[in-house]
């Protein structure tokens, strides 16, 4: 994958940049809860500021649906952004007209200003080539720093790309980076896990898969769903027993590619989900009660995983292999994300992970630093796993 970044932009002095972040942050009473998306978009702000570029922020934040909403206002986010930056940033009431230009203009080279949520305008998400004029007159090049917001076609992500001279930000870059490392043009072998509790909501991404990989490991509630379709008995797990055709369709169609199909062959079964509640392991095929749950990968299925990652180049993750929010059914995906971690940091695997629960997961882990690379870009991330085309990375190809 070839796209712009900021050093194919040549000189930058004087220019005003118009770009794109995901300041989509927690909020409680007014107050930033976690400034993780701040940092991740410092590196390309100051790379613009050290430029002597001016900077002008574009973000949304919440769901105000075209409406000025004032508590989805982004002032908020000023005063934790210039503590992050050492710098002063303005914060400008509107993104777009007299208020934006005057802002921008009463910035020196270097400065930052912040605009005003660009989902107040109706055109953001109708990516209404009027309001995508609009923002283009306020700069000289547009630079792209919000890969979560890519796989949306709105005037901020798709439609400004088009109007100016377009570049990816240093976090976007990163993540294009680690994705191409991924799945565009991996080291092989190449070993996917999936999990998560529903195959419907995976559909295209296990479809998609079984294509690219030469191992794939199903874990999650998920798997029972596959367990179910093969006539194990999964009890009283959950599971989507009407997409037990759709899940053998899945095992035919990745042995017809060639891709190792890895479910679990034995698990942990309780009879309720609560911290400290007392679990057995259980070979696959053994008989269940209607009580018992099916709630982790056995040890069993960690061994067989564990070796299996050892023999790869490359991992893919997506969706813990149980309940991990509850211990003890953190065993598998904490024993799994220790080994891939280590591997990573010993640079002899790629370990890629992304979508919400996984960060969540990697988290628990406590190994989000050593994986090679971790999305935090949810929808966009697993579009991407899908295969799928987003408009906002679209617009920045060489």
């Amino acid at each position: 994958m070839t796209f712009r970044t900021l050093d194919d932009a040549g000189s930058l002095a004087g220019q005003t940049a118009l770009v794109r972040v995901d300041f989509n942050v927690p909020m409680e009473g007014g107050k930033v809860t976690d400034d993780t998306r701040l940092r991740v978009a410092l590196p390309t702000i100051n790379k613009l500021r050290d430029a002597g570029a001016k900077v002008a922020l574009l973000a949304h934040f919440d769901r105000p649906k075209g409406k000025v909403v004032p508590s989805m206002s982004l002032q908020p986010v000023v005063d934790d952004l210039e503590h992050l930056l050492g710098a002063p940033v303005r914060f400008a009431t509107d993104c777009v007209g007299v208020e934006a230009r005057a802002a921008i203009a009463d910035l020196d080279a270097g400065g930052v200003v912040l605009l005003e949520n660009v989902r107040f305008h109706a055109g953001e998400e109708a990516n209404d080539p009027a309001f995508a004029q609009k923002l283009a007159e306020l700069g000289d090049l547009y630079v792209n720093d919000a890969f979560s917001a890519a796989h949306r076609a709105h005037a901020s992500t798709e439609g400004l790309a088009r109007l100016l001279p377009a570049y990816a930000g240093e976090s976007m870059r990163r993540e294009l980076d680690a994705l191409d490392a991924a799945l565009g043009n991996p080291k092989k072998p190449v070993i996917g896990i999936v999990g998560g509790a529903k195959v419907s909501t995976k559909l295209d991404l296990l479809k998609n898969l079984v294509g690219k990989l030469d191992r794939l490991a199903i874990g999650g509630g998920m798997a029972n769903t596959f367990l179910f379709a093969q006539g194990i008995d999964i009890g009283g797990s959950l599971a989507e027993r009407d997409m037990a055709d759709t899940a053998r369709e899945i095992m035919d169609e990745a042995k017809a590619r060639g891709c190792e199909l890895l479910l679990p062959v034995d698990f942990v079964v309780a009879t309720e989900v609560k911290p400290g509640v007392a679990a057995r392991p259980v070979v696959a095929g053994q008989p269940l009660s209607a009580d018992d749950k099916i709630l982790d990968a056995g040890p069993a299925t960690v061994a067989r995983l564990v070796e299996a990652i050892t023999a790869s180049k490359t991992l893919i993750w997506n969706g813990p292999l149980g309940v991990f929010e509850v211990p003890p059914f953190d065993t598998a995906t904490v024993s799994v994300a220790h080994h891939a971690a280590a591997l990573a940091r010993a640079g002899v695997l790629i370990a890629v992970g992304g979508g919400g629960d996984t960060v969540s997961a990697l988290n628990h882990a406590g190994v989000v630093d050593d994986m090679t690379f971790v999305s935090t870009a949810g929808g966009a991330f697993l579009e991407w796993m899908e295969g799928k085309a987003l408009p906002g990375v679209e617009a920045l190809k060489a």
